[in-house]
């Protein structure tokens, strides 16, 4: 058994089991995200729109399953080897939401084409295409990636697009759908009118892609992007028939710092938490906790308190398994062994970092979930 299970399985089902967790640990409340995934299924029903929830936040056949179960008609995942992972368990409508370009990766994605129900890949340059085509021995949907404007991945132009289209139309194992276009530079803007003005402005041109296709007899029946920071404004704007939203089954600081809706509450609840404990606290204004480096992201901030100390407290990393929660009387209020649970700056490289979630009904240890694709990075 891993150590999770050795160290835990027993917990499961005892009420209060959680106060006896090994920490750093990576704990989901099971009613909130059940809760998040049940309002972004209706939201997106509400809308007529589809929704297949990016699984490189949670890497989870567990939660994907709950995704689908809720309606979702199917999944996205980055690489071909959360695909894999996640095929394997049975998700169904996967998209390959990275281009694959490797030679020993378009094999993998030919072998993969012919088990998993629903897949579906983008591409985004016309020589890749045709050796993805010559790979396969069944037929493969495909949608074109669309550069936002970040310059990562996708066809630059409207002209570019429409002679990928024309490129795939004449081959034999692939089949165009539609289009793929993801802003993920403009998700994490705190303002909801700098960042619907932003979407606005790229939704603009996204429309001036999709008539060139269709003029040249390309219409596509997907378009296909979004995500948590956009969703309420993709859904308005009209364009996209299904969103791509992941982040929203957790809520990390990232997004907790933006305002989602322009004129109420956040509308996802915060699901997903690191528990620590406190290991030392000698000095009157500083305690120190187990969660460093190892246990928590560092590209979307630092982590925040979100109970058993001041919210207030400043989180300052200490090193690889540290991390120092800085307020007034906060070495006199806690105590060696105490514990913390802190809200993770970014989910999906948090994630990464732990090979289990520890999902939690108030206190009580009721399951423990493989995070299934981690380190699935190829």
């Amino acid at each position: 058994m891993t150590d999770d299970l050795t160290l835990h399985a027993h917990l499961v089902g005892q009420q209060g089991g959680r106060a006896d967790l090994n920490t750093p640990v990576l704990v989901v409340d099971l009613a909130a995200l059940d809760r998040n995934i049940a309002a972004m299924a209706s939201l997106a029903a509400l809308h007529d729109v589809g929704l297949r929830p990016h699984a490189k936040t949670h890497k989870s056949i567990d939660i994907a399953r709950r995704q689908l179960a809720s309606g979702a008609v199917g999944v996205c995942c980055a690489k071909i080897g959360e695909a894999e992972v996640l095929a394997a368990g049975g998700v169904t409508g996967i998209l390959v939401t990275s281009p694959v370009a490797a030679p020993r990766a378009i094999e993998r994605l030919a072998a993969l084409a012919g088990k998993a129900q629903g897949l579906m890949a983008v591409v985004d340059h016309p020589a890749v295409a045709a050796s993805l085509d010559a790979a396969l021995e069944t037929r493969l949907d495909v949608v074109i990636d669309i550069d936002p404007g970040i310059a990562r991945t996708g066809v630059a132009s409207a002209q570019a697009a429409v002679a990928l289209a024309e490129a795939i139309a004449v081959l034999p194992n692939l089949r165009y759908r539609g289009v793929q276009y993801y802003c993920g530079s403009q998700q994490h803007i705190e303002s909801f009118a700098e960042r619907r003005a932003a979407i606005e402005e790229r939704t603009a041109y996204l429309r001036t892609v999709i008539a060139a296709l269709t003029d040249a007899g390309h219409p596509p029946e997907i378009v296909t992007g979004s995500g948590t920071g956009t969703h309420r404004i993709d859904l308005d704007l009209g364009v996209f028939t299904e969103l791509q939203a992941g982040s929203y089954v957790f809520m990390d600081k990232q997004y907790l710092d933006c305002d989602l809706t322009g004129d109420g509450p956040v509308p996802f609840e915060t699901s997903l938490g690191v528990d620590a404990r406190v290991v030392s606290a000698n000095h009157s204004g500083l305690v120190t906790i187990d969660a460093g480096y190892k246990a928590l992201s560092t590209d979307g901030g630092v982590a925040v308190v979100r109970r058993g100390a001041p919210e207030s407290a400043f989180f300052a990393f200490m090193g690889d398994e540290h991390a120092a929660l800085i307020s007034p009387g906060i070495g006199e209020a806690l105590a060696p062994g105490d514990p913390v649970t802190l809200t993770v700056p970014h989910c999906d490289p948090t994630v990464n970092l732990y090979d289990h979630y520890h999902v939690v009904e108030g206190d009580t240890l009721v399951a423990i979930w493989p995070v299934s694709a981690r380190g699935r990075a190829r």
